[in-house]
């Protein structure tokens, strides 16, 4: 393990400081523009698998206005899976509306899943609506609600999620007590495992620094737990990270779903694969490379399946590039949350100067 964990970093020194070094002359990939949002603030993306495409609006602050959409061929946002889903108002027990959406994803199978924290403006969970809803694209019509009563607590933030269609079960991360949910999509029964390991909660010694400043919040370092989630195309690997820290983790999902591991023992099966870089999500293509963001540089990280890391392109317009989506067509579809140019994090001063933008960007060969 030794070994992977140097040949990852020194490949990430190597490659990565000679791409950027080289970037000047390199033919950077054309990030096209499918979608933008001049007002309210997205974070998910998710693509089916015949390229519809839907958009995660969270609820984090009053200029809000609804959870889901799904862009049409036009360009237009339509409320998903219609407006009444996305008018939660406070109050309300928000069972079967959407109360503050973090992410959706499309798994192998064309179904979509819409992940509800229904933790509005970063707070704690509203009443025991923390779900997550799977859809039949084919009907639009919800499959299944799974709910975490007994498995989180109110201080929780469901985050990402990945499936595993062969095994019919999700990973979920905990950002808001660091962990990773482990879902039956059968049963509907879930469990927690990891909760506040050293893995899901970041490098207490790392500094978060973006555009020249250490990332704070209401003149606090923010804190971000686990959050970025990946499972590989054999589903036989769950990579996860913070994003404060650039550590990458890995556990084999054999050691996820084998409940007689004791905490200490299943805390022993992550492997710390070293630093690779800051990123909010991260996602896998069908040849097993992941895809890592990097906010504090605005590039985009590549690593191997071999655990070579290294730079694949920076554009000023990765705005804190935030969750992925890759379609069937052979397309990486890119959120920019620009949450560093937020006031919340900027001493009550809105820095944002361009839209929220959804990008797709063609993967390489």
């Amino acid at each position: 393990m030794k070994n992977i964990i140097i040949c990852l970093i020194t490949a990430f020194s190597v490659a990565g400081m000679a791409s950027v070094a080289n970037y000047a002359q390199a033919q950077a990939p054309q990030l096209q523009k499918v979608y933008a949002d001049n007002t309210y603030q997205f974070t998910g993306v998710a693509v089916s698998k015949t390229g519809r495409l839907f958009v995660t609006y969270p609820y984090w602050s009053s200029t809000y206005k609804y959870a889901v959409v799904e862009v049409m061929p036009n360009g237009t946002a339509k409320p998903y899976p219609d407006a009444a889903a996305n008018g939660w108002k406070k109050g309300e027990d928000g069972l079967n509306k959407w109360v503050c959406v973090q992410t959706a994803y499309v798994d192998d199978n064309d179904y979509l899943y819409i992940v509800d924290p229904a933790a509005p403006f970063l707070g704690k969970v509203a009443g025991n609506a923390a779900k997550v809803v799977k859809y039949d694209l084919k009907t639009n019509k919800p499959v299944q609600t799974y709910r975490f009563q007994g498995t989180i607590d109110n201080n929780s933030y469901l985050n990402d999620i990945r499936v595993d269609t062969k095994k019919q079960v999700a990973y979920i991360t905990n950002s808001g007590t660091g962990g990773i949910v482990i879902l039956n999509l059968k049963t509907g029964k879930s469990r927690q495992v990891l909760q506040a390991d050293k893995s899901t909660l970041p490098d207490p010694n790392h500094k978060f620094i973006i555009d020249g400043k250490e990332f704070k919040k209401q003149g606090q370092p923010a804190k971000f737990n686990s959050d970025g989630i990946a499972l590989s195309p054999d589903g036989n690997w769950l990579y996860y990270k913070t994003i404060n820290d650039k550590i990458l983790n890995r556990i084999k999902t054999s050691s996820l779903l084998n409940e007689k591991l004791t905490k200490q023992q299943l805390a022993g099966e992550v492997k710390n694969l070293g630093e690779v870089a800051n990123t909010d999500g991260m996602i896998f293509d069908k040849k097993g490379n992941l895809y890592l963001g990097d906010m504090v540089n605005y590039r985009m990280v590549k690593v191997t399946p071999d655990l070579k890391a290294s730079v694949w392109f920076k554009s000023a317009q990765l705005i804190w590039p935030d969750t992925y989506s890759v379609s069937n067509d052979g397309y990486l579809f890119i959120t920019t949350s620009q949450i560093n140019k937020q006031p919340d994090y900027n001493n009550g001063v809105n820095k944002r100067t361009s839209p929220y933008i959804v990008y797709k960007v063609k993967l390489p060969q």
